[in-house]
């Protein structure tokens, strides 16, 4: 039996940019996945807050609590049709970038709230976390063009990644792949996503790392 068939849910993460949605729907596809897609866009403070991040920080984030809250709910449901979940996200995300973008007095009300949610969402059973130097993620983000992310600084995706490095450092909670991306786009190369398939098939450590060849 393959690590995969002990799995119900998947969560993928990594800074912005790096590709978590795009490979969610291909993993998805691929295994006959329930997939869950963070609604970004419905944010309607995002682009206020990466025009004014001081102005708006308190308020993005706890549209995204409860937002991504709500959809963690539905993870927690049983689907008759498909025995994996795969996510484009894992509820601690919202933390890190707490922590990155409120000041100390809206982090301690924001603190209230979070650790009342996060003790009731569902914990993934494997975490796949990418990982891209920034100058690719800036190209990446730019490439795809949202409107709402065009004041997106390379300083603050410089900062989005070291937060990511800092809380993954020593992260125990879930088995963890850690794929660097660098040179791969997992949308054109069946290859790698088959490489990557039977990667998942024997996570055998708590941490485990894959390099995509770049054939």
């Amino acid at each position: 039996m393959s690590r995969l068939d002990d799995y119900s849910y998947v969560a993928l993460e990594g800074p912005i940019g790096v590709g978590k949605t795009s490979l969610a729907r291909i993993l998805a596809e691929r295994l006959n996945a329930r997939l869950i897609l963070e609604q970004v866009e419905e944010n309607p403070f995002l682009e206020k807050f990466y025009l004014d991040q001081e102005t708006y920080a308190f308020q993005a984030q706890i549209f995204f609590l409860v937002s991504r809250y709500k959809q963690q709910a539905r993870i927690a449901q049983r689907d008759l049709f498909h025995k994996l979940t795969i996510a484009d996200y894992m509820f601690e995300k919202d933390r890190i970038f707490a922590r990155l973008n409120l000041n100390h007095d809206e982090f301690g009300l924001y603190n209230t709230l979070q650790p009342l949610l996060a003790a009731k969402v569902p914990q993934p059973d494997l975490v796949i976390l990418l990982q891209a130097h920034p100058d690719v993620l800036i190209t990446r983000i730019r490439r795809r063009g949202y409107a709402y992310e065009e004041p997106m600084t390379r300083d603050y995706i410089r900062q989005v990644v070291e937060a990511y490095d800092s809380y993954f450092f020593d992260y125990s909670d879930a088995p963890l792949l850690v794929i660097n991306t660098n040179g791969v786009d997992f949308t054109t190369d069946k290859v790698n996503v088959d490489h990557l398939i039977r990667q998942l098939e024997r996570i055998e450590e708590k941490v485990q790392y894959y390099v995509p060849t770049k054939e």
